[in-house]
């Protein structure tokens, strides 16, 4: 028997446009001799859904693209994953589920046992678990058929396990000759290594041919990465698909080929490779054409513009230079010298005539304050109103160039700098966009070496540095990431070697910047906690920083 893994990138409740690429897929499956093909989880109405699935109608319309799909299906199997009510009368009123179709009928369903409410997940809001999953038969052959956190039962938080239930050792003790699971498994930076350890180990634990088929591409602030992949009885890799990208992969059951080395990427290569199919998906799936930068000479912007440029194109993306009176000569140089490395188009538009218009409609409310934060703010708003009136009379969006590290700690500006419909770089921490810079211009000079070489400034006010404001980036980003993704408190940190008081600035500018981050835009996610849905924090809260009493 000839399996197929169809690793596809479909669109949130784009049910025709998914059903398509599915028999798209089904049918290269097909002409390349396949018996069965697979298809990720939720592939039919894309993952996650969030509260549509909340929505009787959207899981009506899913139910009825499933049976259009089985219809077709002929002889070829068809396993694919879609929404399915619940028949019992009690429990949530969904499962997240996988279909089995052939010969024009819905064969087998199949419920997710394990639903995952950690980080991004939440699926216990709206599924309800699998009372059991049996295996089920096709050309002589038993199939145990899981769903994405079904495989990940070995999985440990700390100490403890997430779950008692092991699904797939369950149907290897039922008698499956094969075990499939399809999945929507996010890309986090070092997560492919360890998803494909468990993924052999449950192979080379029970002595059973692994298939793994993932989804790909972009949905709001997730990415998936794909690399579905295949191991045989041994545990060993025997095929992985491509990354970010869609693939499908045909194996013969009968004719396992001999281990494959498994297509390595950096980590640098793949975080850039999440973050332009994350640009490339949101806009594409929201029907935004093109996109608007502003150029400050800086890196953070340099690299957003740049990865803009590799997502859509260099003709839908536009740089725009906003010089003020603080703005130093090499900076604006710097921008245009971007603008025409990428050859994108280029506006210069210089704001101290509406800085100057600003303070002088003010003097009666603030004469006499020291131009401080509200001076340099003023500036960073009339850019934003800047960016936002060009997007909105051409149609296109704004793409933010924060930092992880700068939105961190509050180093923004709410309805200046924060200003947007997505932040590519609100998960990447400084020191990490430095090592994008280096990626970008591995081949030739994409963006300038005097962006990447100078001082990090937001240029604000004379001889502005970042530093006069934040600790050194490589001191900063080591404690960010110890209390954000570690969840590290402060005496925990400062054990560490750090200051104990410099942690505890950091940690409290953390706590103090959660309202500026509940209005920033989605970010893109690459870190086992970025910003977002995955992080939960109260904004109205007593100071708690991890100290002991």
């Amino acid at each position: 028997m000839k399996i197929a893994l169809a690793q596809i990138n479909p669109t949130i409740a784009d049910f025709n446009g998914n059903l398509k690429k599915i028999r798209d897929f089904s049918a290269k499956a097909r002409n390349q001799g396949a018996n069965l093909v697979v298809f990720p989880e939720q592939a039919l109405s894309g993952y996650p859904a969030l509260d549509l699935w909340e929505d009787p109608a959207f899981i009506r319309e899913n139910i009825r693209a499933i049976k259009k799909l089985a219809a077709g299906s002929g002889e070829l199997g068809i396993i694919v994953g879609f929404s399915s009510f619940n028949g019992a009368r009690f429990g949530k009123p969904i499962h997240n589920s996988a279909a089995f179709l052939h010969q024009g009928k819905i064969k087998a369903v199949r419920h997710k046992t394990l639903l995952p409410t950690y980080d991004v997940f939440d699926e216990a809001r709206y599924f309800e678990r699998a009372s059991s999953n049996s295996p089920f038969k096709f050309k002589g052959k038993t199939i145990g058929l899981s769903i994405c956190e079904d495989a990940w039962f070995g999985e440990k938080n700390g100490k403890r396990k997430l779950y008692q239930t092991d699904p797939i050792r369950l149907q290897a003790r039922e008698g499956a000759d094969i075990l499939i699971n399809i999945s929507a498994s996010p890309f986090t930076r070092g997560k492919n290594i360890q998803r494909r350890k468990i993924m052999s180990s449950h192979a080379k634990k029970n002595k059973l041919p692994f298939f793994y088929c993932n989804m790909t591409g972009g949905n709001d602030e997730i990415v998936f990465d794909g690399r579905s992949c295949v191991f045989d009885r041994q545990g060993r890799l025997i095929h992985q698909a491509k990354a970010f990208s869609e693939d499908i992969l045909v194996v013969d059951l009968e004719k396992m080929p001999p281990p494959a080395s498994p297509n390595e990427m950096s980590e640098i290569e793949e975080i850039e490779g999440a973050l332009v199919t994350g640009i490339q998906d949101y806009l594409s799936k929201s029907k935004i054409s093109k996109v608007f930068v502003g150029l400050s000479g800086g890196i953070d912007s340099a690299v957003v513009a740049a990865l803009a440029v590799k997502s859509l194109g260099k003709y839908r993306v536009t740089g725009i230079s906003m010089p003020s009176r603080y703005s130093s000569e090499g900076s604006i140089f710097d921008a245009k010298i971007l603008a025409q490395n990428l050859q994108i188009r280029f506006l210069s538009v210089p704001i101290a005539n509406l800085h100057n218009a600003y303070k002088e409609t003010l003097t009666n409310f603030i004469d006499g304050n020291p131009e401080d934060l509200w001076e340099q703010n003023i500036q960073a708003r009339i850019r934003g109103n800047i960016l936002m009136a060009l997007a909105n009379k051409e149609g296109g969006m704004v793409l933010t160039t924060g930092n992880k590290s700068e939105l961190s700690v509050g180093y923004c500006t709410l309805y200046g700098d924060m200003s947007g419909g997505l932040a590519p770089l609100a998960d990447v921490p400084k020191e990490t966009v430095y090592q994008l810079a280096g990626w970008i211009n591995r081949e030739r000079e994409i963006i300038p070496l005097n962006s990447i070489q100078k001082a990090p400034s937001a240029e604000l006010k004379p001889g502005q540095k970042d530093e006069d404001d934040l600790p050194p980036y490589p001191v900063l980003d080591q404690i960010l990431k110890l209390h954000i993704e570690q969840r590290l408190g402060l005496d925990e940190i400062a054990k560490k070697g750090f200051s104990k008081k410099l942690v505890q600035e950091t940690l409290r500018r953390i706590e103090l910047a959660e309202y500026k981050r509940r209005q920033a835009p989605p970010c893109i996610k690459i870190s086992p906690k970025a910003f977002g849905v995955g992080r939960r924090m109260p904004i109205a809260r007593g100071t708690y920083l991890g100290e002991a009493p």
